[in-house]
């Protein structure tokens, strides 16, 4: 899982350091992402450029992996530790969530929220203060 792992911290890392273009050079065209700060989901690339300049543009976002455990069927699931601030800098959540990331060929083919229900139905509750 050594070529796995790195994948996935360099996807956070990417993501930490607001470098859309680095993190979605390692996910396939397709891929799936979970609208955690407001519900539902997106497909491809430029669906998920979109998202998260919208979110960023809200949210101050920061995850960081805790623990990545490979699955069977090319999942990983990562604990992470998410913290998300207002644009001013107050904490709006301060908590640890579940990733599950699904690879492909050796690029990120989806990520859902593994400790959330249903994420079609609204926002995960770390985005669920505006700011």
């Amino acid at each position: 899982m050594p070529d796995t792992t790195a994948l996935i911290e360099q996807a956070y890392s990417a993501f930490n350091k607001r470098d859309i273009d680095g993190a979605l050079a390692l996910m396939t065209q397709d891929v799936s992402w979970p609208k955690a700060s407001e519900g539902g989901k997106v497909i491809g690339k430029e669906e998920i450029r979109a998202y998260w300049t919208r979110q960023w543009s809200e949210f101050d976002p920061h995850v960081e992996p805790l623990a990545i455990a490979a699955e069977d069927g090319g999942k990983i699931r990562v604990r992470v530790h998410q913290l998300v601030n207002s644009l001013q800098g107050d904490v709006l959540s301060d908590s640890e969530v579940l990733h599950v990331f699904t690879v492909k060929n050796g690029l990120i083919a989806a990520m859902d929220l593994g400790d959330e229900a249903d994420t079609a139905v609204g926002p995960s509750a770390a985005f669920a203060h505006r700011s």
